[in-house]
């Protein structure tokens, strides 16, 4: 009889592997700086990653503020002082997400470590810093061009970590996010018609509430703009000289990324970067 359940169990074992996640990589957070959290039925898992690539500080031009905003942040962080959970909000390719690969290349030396949470495995938010709590090191939770739908649930597993349990977030996590939307959530007309002006106070409406409260949990607010033509031809030259040399840009490579982003639409980080990264390949080529 114990014979036969063991084959029935080993038949049973021999199914159920081909739904587990295989094995990562053992993490050594002494080593690697940067992981994916990856949820999965039975729970979670860290996976390593390479830095994706050298972008610094000093790279990001025309958002001086936001940066001095967030390295101060980062750093008290880092020294265990009072830090705030990061919202990083605003015009699209203007910065948000390069900020963050740029902090992690600054400040991977002094201690920080990336974690980066998917959308959708929000889910599992609470699992993973459950895990970081006895931790050593320090790490921020990052979740990119963060937006969720009206009937999306997902958001509240973040909620709840950022500022809605007993115990909320450990010392050694911080969460940072980036986003499109200021609030996170979409935003309706119908959503203000239970707005009041009571005397001079104004007094939103629940749904208007619930959708504030989520970003409200983030002590940092770092808004992000479109640039202005003359900030967007400096970052221009920036990358073309640093793709190429100094001699790449005159004249014509001015007007070339005039033309370049009336083409696209707007002036950003994004898009002085794609200019420059077309304009060299074709300097190249031609020689």
């Amino acid at each position: 009889m114990d014979a036969e359940l063991s084959a029935r169990l080993a038949k049973l074992l021999d199914r159920v592997e081909a739904f587990l996640p295989p094995s990562p990589p053992r993490i050594d957070w002494s080593r690697d700086v940067a992981a994916l959290w990856q949820r999965h039925p039975l729970g979670g898992q860290l996976l390593p990653v390479p830095v994706r690539d050298a972008v610094t500080l000093d790279d990001l031009l025309g958002v001086e503020r936001q940066k001095r905003a967030l390295l101060a942040n980062s750093r008290a962080f880092l020294q265990g002082l009072p830090a705030n959970h990061a919202l990083l909000w605003g015009s699209r390719g203007s910065g948000k997400s390069s900020m963050v690969r740029a902090l992690l290349n600054t400040l991977a030396g002094e201690g920080l470590r990336l974690i980066q949470v998917d959308r959708h495995d929000l889910a599992g938010l609470p699992g993973l810093v459950q895990q970081l709590r006895d931790q050593p090191q320090r790490f921020v939770v990052y979740c990119d061009d963060l937006s969720f739908e009206a009937n999306d649930d997902a958001y509240k597993a973040l909620k709840s970590v950022l500022d809605g349990t007993l115990t909320g977030p450990p010392d050694n996590v911080l969460l940072y996010a980036t986003s499109n939307r200021r609030h996170l959530l979409p935003e309706s007309l119908s959503d203000n018609q239970d707005t009041q002006l009571v005397g001079d106070e104004l007094h939103h409406g629940d749904a208007v509430e619930e959708k504030i409260s989520l970003s409200d949990r983030f002590g940092l607010w770092l808004a992000f703009y479109p640039f202005n033509q003359a900030t967007y031809l400096e970052v221009c030259e920036h990358w073309v000289t640093r793709l190429g040399s100094g001699e790449d840009w005159h004249a014509e490579a001015r007007e070339a990324a005039i033309r370049f982003a009336t083409l696209r639409g707007g002036r950003s980080g994004r898009a002085a970067w794609q200019f420059a990264c077309q304009w060299i390949g074709e300097q190249r080529l031609d020689a």
